[in-house]
């Protein structure tokens, strides 16, 4: 590296811009509140071999897709990537990783006749086909129940929109002009964060920004391993009871030199929607690894040098070709709250004790009273995150794979669904007489004006949060369904789940766990 620090600093804060620029155009130009509201959205900027170099605000499982999706699609097409290709992808073996949900857009950057870079994103679409409104369905077997399924495939070729895709793509929802709206808001994200990408490279040179991008590398690779240094070396393992009864394992190894996640002792993978790909193991291993090692720094592809994931072919985390993954988000979040245990127990005091750790996923799919325009309400919960050595746990967050995530405003919510929220506000109270007190989740209530389907997927249902030793466990999260002749039913997973105008659909998330002051 030729180059002096103050040039490779404004090349690297360049790229973080590009990122934030293209998150900032997803969010003013989408048209479903899931992504403009809620922010349930990923960007990112790669190398040219797919290595991620920044990230936008959003979701830090999102963003962890970014750089798999790139290096499958690389793989796939290769040398035939031209200038103003663009490609997309939401399945899970070609690059997708999450569930068909969520669509990643990538957009190879090329200066002088070279790829120097890719811009990509990531957003959950409302409805891609399949089984149920919100393409979420629980009692599907196969991946090709769950919707529409895009392998890493062109969209635009050099410049060029390719309009038998788009078509396909937007007969297959039924929400078709929100698919068009959020693609094309995808796309301007992209082409906004190339023109940034350009012009540092027309200033200042291939040379100069391969070398800042080498560079960001090291610096991140050197922030992990010396957040590695810090951690006691040893073989932690954990096995912890599901909801469903099945036991998951993990067992953490750390020496000065690696951090070894290892999850190859776990179940076969599921028959319904509850299973992850490897990618999405690797993704929760990534997350444990960056809040302990370097906190404080965005990631790179350098930040997770030291960090290995071996995970078992076919099993719950590593998940055969045909096997459905649309609930892959309980799974991860599982997963990686089954990590956070097992390191606060290895280190006490390091980390907060357990949080509601669900995505809490709520849709409700119908047609406006009001107007008849069909519609998808898509919305994650907030619950309770887990005291600490210092202090009581925080009301009311997101999840840890969440991020910068935002619930709803009600006023959207009521205006674009046609239903009423009849209360959000703070749950129930954490009164355990302990040291430091998990925080509370929220309380709300959505009534129905017309005749709609419910999707739901809640974990710690039957299982309650942990807490430290000798302090009484958290909550649960719990959704209920009250008709309108006064009938209950309690969910935990559910898909097409009739609702008609007058039921009420009421959430409690739980409180975290709590710290009694006793090692965990």
């Amino acid at each position: 590296m030729t180059q002096d620090i103050f040039t490779l600093s404004v090349i690297q804060a360049g790229l973080n811009a590009a990122a934030e620029e293209m998150f900032t155009v997803l969010k003013k130009t989408a048209m479903s509140p899931i992504i403009y509201e809620v922010l349930d959205v990923g960007t990112g900027v790669t190398n040219a071999t797919g290595d991620l170099v920044s990230s936008g605000a959003g979701i830090p499982t999102f963003v962890g897709v970014l750089d798999k999706a790139v290096k499958r699609i690389i793989e796939l097409h290769g040398s035939a990537i031209a200038a103003g290709d663009v490609y997309i992808t939401n399945d899970p073996n070609y690059g997708g990783v999450t569930h068909l949900n969520d669509i990643v857009i990538a957009k190879p950057v090329f200066f002088d006749e070279r790829c120097c870079a890719w811009t990509a994103s990531i957003a959950h679409w409302a409805d891609i086909g399949g089984k149920v409104p919100g393409s979420m369905a629980t009692d599907v077997t196969e991946i090709f129940a769950e919707g529409i399924r895009l392998p890493a495939i062109k969209l635009i070729d050099r410049g060029r929109p390719l309009q038998a895709v788009f078509d396909i793509i937007e007969v297959n929802s039924r929400l078709p002009d929100q698919v068009h709206g959020d693609l094309w808001a995808q796309l301007a994200a992209s082409n906004r964060a190339e023109e940034q990408i350009r012009l540092l490279l027309e200033k200042y040179g291939v040379d100069a920004f391969d070398s800042a991008i080498l560079a960001a590398f090291a610096e991140g690779e050197k922030r992990s391993r010396t957040g590695l240094a810090t951690l006691p070396a040893g073989t932690y393992e954990i096995e912890e009871e599901q909801d469903s009864g099945e036991r998951w394992q993990a067992t953490i190894a750390i020496t000065r030199d690696s951090f070894v996640v290892d999850l190859t002792q776990n179940p076969d993978s599921s028959v319904g929607p509850y299973n992850t790909s490897r990618d999405g193991a690797v993704i929760a291993a990534q997350m444990i690894f960056k809040a302990l090692c370097d906190a404080e720094r965005y990631a790179n592809a350098g930040s997770f040098k030291p960090l290995q994931v071996k995970t078992r072919p076919g099993s719950v985390f590593h998940a055969g070709e045909t096997a459905p993954q649309g609930y892959y988000f309980e799974t991860r979040i599982r997963l990686f709250d089954l990590l956070w245990q097992c390191i606060a127990r290895a280190i006490p005091g390091r980390l907060p004790v357990g949080h509601f750790a669900s995505i809490c996923g709520t849709v409700i799919a119908g047609n406006h009273p009001d107007t008849s325009r069909r519609y998808t309400l898509v919305e994650p919960q907030m619950g309770g995150w887990g005291a600490t050595s210092t202090r009581d746990g925080m009301d009311a967050m997101y999840s840890t794979s969440h991020g910068d995530t935002f619930n709803c405003p009600v006023e959207i919510c009521e205006a674009r669904y046609g239903l009423d929220v009849l209360y959000k506000s703070l749950g129930k109270a954490n009164n355990h007489a302990v040291t430091y007190r998990g925080g509370r989740g929220v309380s709300l209530a959505y009534r129905l004006r017309s005749d709609a389907v419910l999707s739901v997927g809640y974990t710690r249902n039957r299982i309650p949060v942990w807490s430290g030793d000798g302090a009484p466990s958290g909550g649960f999260n719990t959704v209920m369904v009250t008709g309108i002749n006064g009938d209950t039913s309690s969910l935990n997973f559910a898909s097409g789940y009739p609702l008609r105008a007058g039921d009420t659909v009421s959430i409690d998330t739980a409180f975290g766990g709590n710290w009694s002051g006793e090692a965990v």
